[in-house]
């Protein structure tokens, strides 16, 4: 019916009834099939108790039924909606909610009409007159204590752990594959414990290696003969010292008979005689494609292995000078080596570390990545953990980087006759310059509050802390249950505590009140910290406050 009188009564009795009575028409078999009632189980609980409000909804099966969601209840809070109850008959569907409601604060309240859509329609519940008691305490036979005084507690390190956890893992990481990959001493292949031999030892290993070969099988004479000669000159030129390598056959053969003549090579004229005779075959098969008998090649094989073996012995024995010199170099070339893996290391963590830094400035930007770097008090600020408590009485309750610190706050005497008690708390950084008050004010009498006034006191007060260019703008301002306030917002040049400098900083007043108290919440922050704009958004949604004493 109520849904009835508010189509009638915004209709006009002359040129629009015919459009208000085809309106009325069109709606009266849905309003005559839905039906919406609501009901609680009992209108008198204590404070904290529970009481559970039922809304009941009569509907076509193919209604679209849309209940009351977050805190619509208010002054009552919603603890809990418990799901929605369907009970179904023929074409008729009834909806039931249960919704638990609390109160902390003694006194009467009423539960306004709650609002139900079916079809996008609006229903509304009758309101319900609801009475919370108190609960006596008993003042004659319980001893009385004193207000403990405050404790200092332990700031949580859980932040740092966290961060210093996420910082090692991957640096053991890397570590690990660095250890893996460069640092650790890896096991040698065959190929490399080979390399590491004598020359003496190599040159007789890869001449076995040759004979077992199948370059003879396969008709393969000049590959035969080039590794046989390579092999002789390569330890020639490690052993004997002589350039083997590139030499042509003549210039060898002349050196060796050099190093012969003056005695530093002890070796007989027909080896070096069968040397050269078998460099001018290979010769022969490499330039002249001439193809020596199977059995002359592995003898030429033979031949070779004996010339190294008798040059070998024909080299006169180190002196204690080469052996020490030879052992430091070896020394230094493993040092060198040594040197080679840590530079490649220490590359590969410049390298990943510049990879890291530039990744993080393209997808979170160059002043997160430097702040997060070095460091930004209002940062470490948003990111910390935060604190929700409630301040003074009537009490205001929000949402904090940091406790807020009671604050002795004197009465000037000409005020004491209008405010009877006064309880501000705030954090302030002196790193940052930003701070967060909240202040409760108690008058002697039973008057509202004059919004103005206090905060002109407020601006004023900034102006006499040396503050310029103050600008102000106002808007309405609700909680999150409703409760409407003033806010008080604008920039200005503002004083660095403990300096003459001014910057450009940002503020913002929350003023509410009723009869016989004030509360207000006083943010100001740097102009154009962005962390600082964050940590005021968060504090100002979690912000709320009671609408009575």
């Amino acid at each position: 019916m109520k849904k009835y009188n508010l189509i009638l009564k915004n209709c006009l009795p002359s040129q629009l009834l015919s459009r208000c009575f085809f309106i009325v028409l069109f709606l009266t078999p849905f309003l005559s099939f839905s039906q919406v009632t609501s009901e609680v189980d009992t209108t008198f609980i204590k404070i904290g108790e529970q009481i559970q409000y039922k809304i009941t909804v009569e509907v076509d099966s193919t209604a679209i039924v849309f209940f009351p969601e977050d805190q619509t209840f208010s002054p009552l809070e919603m603890v809990e909606a418990l799901t929605i109850d369907t009970i179904k008959k023929n074409d008729r569907v009834t909806l039931q909610r249960i919704y638990a409601l609390t109160q902390f604060d003694s006194g009467a309240y009423t539960i306004p009409p709650q609002r139900i859509a079916i079809n996008e329609v609006p229903f509304f519940t009758d309101s319900v007159r609801i009475n919370v008691a108190t609960v006596p305490v008993d003042t004659i036979s319980q001893k009385m204590y004193d207000i403990k005084p405050l404790l200092n507690v332990t700031k949580s390190n859980s932040a740092f752990w966290k961060t210093l956890l996420w910082v090692l893992i991957p640096l053991l990481i890397i570590g690990g594959l660095l250890y893996w990959f460069f640092i650790r001493k890896k096991p040698l292949t065959e190929e490399q414990k080979e390399a590491l031999l004598p020359p003496y030892d190599r040159a007789l290993i890869e001449l076995k290696k040759l004979e077992n070969s199948r370059y003879l099988i396969q008709d393969e004479y000049k590959q035969y003969y080039s590794e046989l000669t390579d092999i002789v000159r390569s330890y020639l030129e490690e052993d004997v010292h002589v350039s083997a390598l590139e030499s042509t056959t003549d210039q060898l053969i002349d050196r060796l008979e050099m190093l012969k003549d003056a005695g530093e090579l002890d070796l007989a004229e027909d080896t070096i005689q069968r040397f050269k005779q078998i460099l001018q075959t290979a010769d022969l098969v490499k330039f002249a494609k001439s193809k020596p008998e199977t059995s002359v090649a592995e003898q030429d094989r033979k031949s070779i292995e004996q010339i190294v073996i008798k040059t070998h012995n024909a080299l006169p024995e180190p002196t204690e000078e080469e052996l020490r010199q030879d052992e430091e170099y070896l020394e230094e070339l493993a040092r060198k080596q040594q040197k080679k893996k840590w530079f490649v290391a220490a590359g590969v963590i410049v390298g990943l570390l510049f990879f890291t830094i530039g990744f993080a400035m393209v997808k979170y930007g160059v002043s997160y990545v430097k702040d997060s770097v070095l460091g930004h008090p209002t940062k470490e600020l948003l990111e910390g953990e935060w604190v929700s408590s409630s301040y003074g009485f009537p009490p205001i309750s929000l949402e904090t980087p940091k406790v807020l610190i009671r604050q002795e706050v004197a009465i000037p005497p000409e005020a004491k006759a209008t405010i009877k008690e006064l309880q501000a708390f705030m954090y302030t950084s002196s790193l940052s310059t930003f701070m967060v008050a909240s202040t409760s004010t108690s008058f002697t009498a039973e008057v509202e509050p004059d919004f103005e006034k206090t905060v002109e006191h407020l601006l004023k007060s900034f102006e006499d802390k040396g503050a310029k260019n103050i600008t102000t703008k106002q808007e309405e301002f609700n909680t999150v249950t409703g409760i409407k306030g003033l806010k008080t917002y604008g920039s200005g040049k503002f004083s660095v505590p403990e300096s003459k400098e001014l910057v450009n900083g940002k503020y913002v007043i929350l003023s509410f009140g009723g009869k016989g108290f004030q509360q207000q919440v006083l943010i100001s922050w740097l102009d154009g910290d962005t962390y600082a704009e964050e940590i005021v958004d968060r504090i100002l949604q979690s912000v709320e406050v009671k609408n009575e004493v």
